[in-house]
């Protein structure tokens, strides 16, 4: 069952043609300069791929709401600052001077609309009759995911944007970050202590694998626990994420902080 489970991964070629397409538009645009930039850029499409075409898919679609949580963790809060952090400056920039691009960054890039849009999605989607239509309808799971990534990304421009118009100096960036822990923290521990199934799509699958009994018995994942640990991975796996991101902010600070500290000291030797 768990060698089933392991080799059950789906083709999209969308998915995968589009994940090509960006990296090969990358290389493209900056030649692979710096190549540090691209393979955080890389990272990210990789992470694309593993959270749409690996046996998370099938698992988060048909059989554990707990698969669901990482698939929406990747999708929201790792794929889009791994983008983000991997895009070119200078393309970035010129790409944002032109009229149009200009005017949604001016609009969307706004760091209250930037955290609304990002948490609202976040919890809408988790509203019980619309993540049961993302289970009945593959149409409405693809725009549930494309919203993850679109508002995900909109979500981490303030912090990680390499031409944001309106960045985050540090003492906001953490405010921003530490808020947005906490919203998803919230929803984390509303699911996980739950004391009934909300949830229902997941009661009776359609085990066309053959591995609910791995995942019943094996793995000891009825319906509520499954939903718990859905929960714990969202409240303590999202705030990690949010952790890292919080150090990646002061690490940034640091380093800039130490850049300027040797300017002066330069400036002052002559």
């Amino acid at each position: 069952m768990m060698a089933r489970l392991l080799s059950a991964w789906s083709f999209y070629p969308s998915v995968l043609g589009g994940s090509l397409v960006l990296v090969i538009l990358y290389l493209a645009v900056t030649g692979l300069q710096p190549p540090r930039r691209f393979i955080w850029f890389l990272l990210g499409t990789l992470a694309t791929v593993v959270a749409l075409m690996s046996p998370l898919d099938i698992l988060s679609d048909d059989y554990l709401f707990s698969a669901h949580m990482i698939q929406h963790l990747l999708l929201d809060l790792i794929v889009p600052p791994l983008l983000l952090i991997g895009l070119p400056a200078d393309p970035t920039r010129h790409f944002l001077q032109k009229t149009i691009p200009a005017r949604i960054e001016g609009i969307l890039g706004r760091p209250p609309v930037a955290w609304l849009l990002g948490i609202a999605t976040l919890w809408i989607w988790h509203v019980p009759t619309l993540y049961a239509a993302t289970l009945s309808n593959e149409q409405i799971h693809v725009f549930e995911h494309i919203c993850f990534l679109v508002t995900g990304t909109i979500f981490w421009w303030p912090v990680f944007g390499p031409a944001a118009s309106r960045a985050l100096n540090t003492f906001y960036a953490l405010v921003y970050l530490f808020t947005g822990a906490l919203a998803n923290s919230l929803l984390g521990i509303i699911l996980t202590f739950a004391p009934q199934l909300i949830y229902l799509g997941y009661q009776h699958p359609d085990d066309t694998l053959g591995i609910l009994p791995l995942l019943r018995d094996s793995w000891g994942l009825s319906p509520l626990a499954d939903q718990q640990l859905g929960g714990v991975l969202m409240w303590v796996g999202g705030s990690l994420i949010f952790l890292t991101a919080i150090l990646g902010v002061l690490t940034r600070w640091y380093a800039a902080a130490g850049e300027e500290h040797n300017g002066v000291n330069s400036q002052a030797s002559f």
